[in-house]
């Protein structure tokens, strides 16, 4: 079995070409990285490095042994980085918004899955309400979705105007019932679009009411109805429908991660980081 600090020490004298570089790159002295080959090469048998005054070359046996001995010195960093990392193990349930479940995240939760191979992630997809209410039942350990305004502690990861969409075509009738689409409650989307309609006394008619928000985009662009929706959501075919066309301002959306108390909250800090990163946001 061939001892990892002789394969570092053969594997950098390779890579700097040099005893003396590759003893500065150690920490070591140039003596004490030449005795770390000698005792490799008396390991295996054979010469490794061809040595002259002014360079290292690798013999055949060498470039064999090289290959493995950066395979064996990557796993031994890989194995110590996953045993240092923590959580160690255990499960962690994540709630997610419908309107966030795509792949963008997808991609941010496998790569966390394979960073943390002990850990055993489930998702859940839904609505924030019903989400941290799973959450106090002790049901899920992480929320992440969409609020309009601040009625609990939680990580803000960015924000964006939450706008009224419509289908690139279609303009309000007047005298008539402004036709809108909704997610079901609890919904934040929902609680600020209703509110913004009873102060600007705006007559309205809900006429679809959806938990997909691939279904509410759907029903604007086909002209059926306008619906809330945050900004980067705005799809080809839809447009943002401006307070002068009679529909009234909506607040931002702030797009949060909520996670219980416990060991769960090391993993949020990472996940918020990523997915802030992978949304195009500063974390």
């Amino acid at each position: 079995m061939f001892e990892t600090v002789l394969l570092r020490s053969f594997a950098t004298v390779v890579q700097e070409g040099s005893f003396t570089q590759a003893a500065v790159r150690l920490n070591l002295t140039q003596s004490a990285v030449s005795a770390h080959l000698r005792r490799l090469e008396q390991q295996v048998g054979h010469d490794l490095l061809a040595r002259t005054t002014r360079s290292v070359t690798l013999t055949a046996d060498g470039e064999t042994l090289l290959g493995y001995a950066r395979a064996i010195l990557a796993l031994n960093r890989e194995a110590r980085a996953q045993l240092l990392r923590g959580p160690k193990a255990g499960t962690v349930r994540i709630g997610v918004s419908e309107d966030l479940a795509n792949v963008r995240l997808m991609n941010v939760m496998q790569a966390f899955a394979a960073r943390h191979p002990r850990v055993a992630f489930s998702i859940r997809v839904g609505i924030p309400g019903d989400l941290l209410q799973s959450m106090d039942d002790n049901d899920i350990d992480i929320v992440v979705g969409g609020r309009c305004q601040d009625v609990q502690p939680a990580r803000v990861l960015w924000r964006e105007p939450l706008i009224w969409a419509g289908a690139d075509w279609m303009s309000i009738s007047p005298n008539l019932p402004v036709p809108v689409a909704l997610h079901p409650e609890p919904c934040p989307y929902r609680e600020a679009a209703l509110t913004a309609l009873a102060k600007a006394e705006v007559d309205y008619r809900i006429v679809m009411v959806c938990p997909s928000g691939t279904g509410l985009s759907a029903a604007a662009q086909a002209g059926f109805a306008f619906a809330p929706m945050a900004h980067s959501l705005l799809s080809h075919g839809l447009r943002v429908i401006s307070p002068d066309e009679g529909l009234p301002a909506l607040p931002d959306v702030e797009f949060t991660l909520f996670s219980a108390p416990g060991p769960s909250e090391e993993v949020a800090d990472q996940l918020g980081d990523a997915i802030a990163l992978a949304f195009g946001h500063q974390a």
